[in-house]
């Protein structure tokens, strides 16, 4: 059984997205993961403030702290995946087009 401290707020799904700037969908993956503990309460979830601020601490230094983490890693949150660089879109250069060549060919002159 969970102990529910009275002391201790609690941050919905909606709050912590808006706080991150994220897609609430991206906040619920989290806690299926596991990656971000949550209560649930029926069909209502709710994150303790403190485990939030905790798994924020950890992902924004690294979990440097004594050089072993114990929680998520910023890994867990954001993929670890590098983006790349973004391509232009076809057709859509910054440089000007070269002008079609000229030939010499009898059949270009007719």
């Amino acid at each position: 059984m969970v102990r529910v401290d009275a002391d201790e707020s609690y941050l919905t799904v909606a709050e912590v997205a808006k706080t991150l700037k994220l897609n609430e969908q991206t906040v619920r993956n989290w806690i299926d993961q596991g990656a971000l503990p949550a209560l649930r309460v029926g069909r209502r979830v709710r994150i303790k403030r403190s485990d939030f601020e905790r798994i924020l601490d950890q992902a924004y230094s690294g979990g440097a702290a004594g050089g072993r983490q114990s929680g998520p890693s910023a890994e867990d949150f954001w993929g670890g995946e590098p983006v790349g660089l973004a391509e232009p879109a076809s057709g859509h250069t910054s440089e000007a087009p070269e002008p079609p060549q000229q030939t010499d060919s009898p059949a270009a002159t007719s």
